[in-house]
Formats: structure tokens, sequence, C-alpha cells
């Protein structure tokens, strides 16, 4: 069995060396696809991003993906320049013309401000329409990744509060998360815990965190933490399901003791968590919830599946 060493190994896949990307009107080779150099994304990480799982050919939960996507323009003042749905014709053009039609398909939709006249962070130096790539990879999550789990490291580096930078902004600059990224896997973990301006749990680097006591599924209140989209699921799974979840303050002591702890993210669904600063999470492994909760939402993705299905 493969060792996890964070929630987004995969096996190499021979396919991708060959696969097709979208950069701005045209499908071009992997060795081909490229940018400017004064493009405000490579210059500034001036734009935002989606990442998507793939089910039978359809991207899953597309339109909040979408909302998500459209509103951190807005924030941004960025112009898409496209509809709603000439960037989910993008997706699927640019699924068809590598013929995914399957599963075990991620997918990087991803928007800048377009080229710069000069390099200078002002958008007003902006000289031409945004640029708007599809990366399409055959890439999937380890099994070992979603049976045995992963560690965890809190980290100094705390989440950014909604005046400095909104963390609920999906933005190509990231460099709080790899900070965080870089001191916990120096210290030896896979991911990064990190702590909102009061010192509470908020999320992990690239995640957002769960824990579970007594029966119940406990995740941060999402005031420092990315809009995320699995979590929502997540918390909507628990929902019907009967399952008491909530969204509070907590501590790290009592994630320390907690029963059981897991993450959620698009590539790899609910992933275990089995330890948090070097102190083992309950049994050490994936315990009965969290396997419960990927069942739960091995479920929706196959219901959302259809229900995108039937929408094309």
């Amino acid at each position: 069995m493969t060792t996890a060493h964070g929630t987004h190994d995969f096996d190499e896949d021979p396919r991708n060396a060959e696969i097709l990307i979208y950069v701005n009107g045209r499908l071009a080779p992997r060795a081909e696809a490229s940018v400017s150099v004064f493009d405000a994304g490579f210059m500034l990480g001036d734009g935002v991003w989606e990442g998507l799982r793939v089910k039978g050919g359809h991207p899953l939960f597309l339109e909040e993906h979408l909302d998500r996507l459209f509103e951190g323009a807005a924030a941004l003042a960025l112009d898409i320049g496209h509809s709603r749905e000439e960037l989910t014709d993008l997706l699927y053009e640019t699924l068809q013309a590598n013929g995914m039609d399957g599963d075990g398909i991620h997918v990087r939709l991803m928007v800048t401000r377009g080229p710069k006249s000069t390099p200078y962070q002002d958008p007003r130096f902006s000289a031409g329409p945004p640029t708007i790539v599809v990366i399409p990879e055959y890439k999937g999550p380890l099994e070992s990744t979603l049976t045995r789990g992963i560690t965890l490291f809190t980290v100094h580096v705390r989440r950014a509060s909604p005046d400095t930078l909104d963390p609920k902004l999906n933005v190509h600059s990231k460099l709080n998360d790899i900070l965080a990224c870089i001191q916990a896997y120096t210290a030896g973990a896979d991911e990064a815990l990190m702590l909102d301006p009061g010192g509470f749990v908020a999320t992990c680097n690239s995640t957002h965190f769960f824990i579970v006591r007594k029966g119940e599924v406990w995740t941060s209140t999402g005031d420092h933490c990315l809009g995320g989209i699995t979590r929502r699921n997540v918390l909507r799974v628990c929902s019907r399901a009967g399952i008491p979840a909530r969204e509070k303050n907590f501590s790290l002591t009592e994630v320390y003791g907690a029963d059981e702890a897991f993450v959620t993210g698009t590539f790899a669904g609910v992933v275990p968590v089995r330890s948090v600063d070097g102190r083992q999470i309950g049994r050490g492994g994936r315990g009965p919830m969290v396997e419960r909760l990927q069942q739960l939402y091995l479920s929706l993705t196959e219901e959302e599946a259809e229900r995108a299905a039937a929408r094309r």
C-alpha cells in the first residue's frame, strides 16, 4: 500500500502526458500550453480558480463552484468575460476533446486578469482580456489516503481575517497556505492545521477540518476559512442522515480528546486524520463515523452525477 503524504497525493497516470489544455480559446498539448510572462496571474497571483471532480464525464456540484468563482471575481472587480453557460461549455468541450467521459478525473479552472502592459500591481495596467485556462487530468486520491488517513501539525501561521485577506476568496495567491504547508511537512506531518485570529481551530492549508465527539460532528464556524463546497455537502449529508453536526468554536484541547477527526476537500472527499501534533486521535485511523460519512458523501456524488447528466 502506498503511504499518503497529504490529501492530494495520487498515482501518476501516463495519459496525462498527452492531455489537451484549454488556453484562451484554443486547445494545446500539455507541453505547449502556456501563458504570457506578463500575465497578472503569473506576475501577481491576481485571479480566481476552482478545482472540480468529474464523475461520469460531469463536473460535480458545478453550479456551486461557479457561484464561488463569480463571487470571487466580483470581489476582485475582475470581468471574467464569459457567462456561466459559456464556462460550462468550455469545461465540457475540454473534457470531450480529451475523451474524458468517466470517473477519476480532476479539473482546474483558472481565470486571471490577463496580461499587463507593464509589471505593476494596479489593475488599470491590464492590457488585454482575462486569461482562462482549463486543465483536466486523470487523477484520483490514493486508497491509503481514504483508509489510513493523514497526520496534521498545528502551525504558527494564522488564518487571515476578512479585513486583511478575506479567506472566502479562492484566489491564485496562496502564500499564507503555502507557508503553513511548509511548516507542517518540515515538522514531519502531512498537512497543516491552522488557527483563527482568536486561537480557535479554523481549517487546514488545503482542506477543511472536522472532529467527532460523542456522536456529534464539529467543524469551525467557517468565519476564517474558504466557503468549502465539500464541507457544505458533508454538513448536508449529516443533516439528511440525522447525524448531529455543529459549526462552532473549539480549541486544540477538544481536538486532542476527539473520538475521530477528518478533513474534507474536492479532490479526496472525506479523509480520516489519525494524529494531530503527535497526539493519536481516537484509535489512530479511520473510525466508524468517518467511514459512514465517506459512504454518504459517495452516494451524494452519485446523485449529483445523475442530475448533471439529466441537465446535459
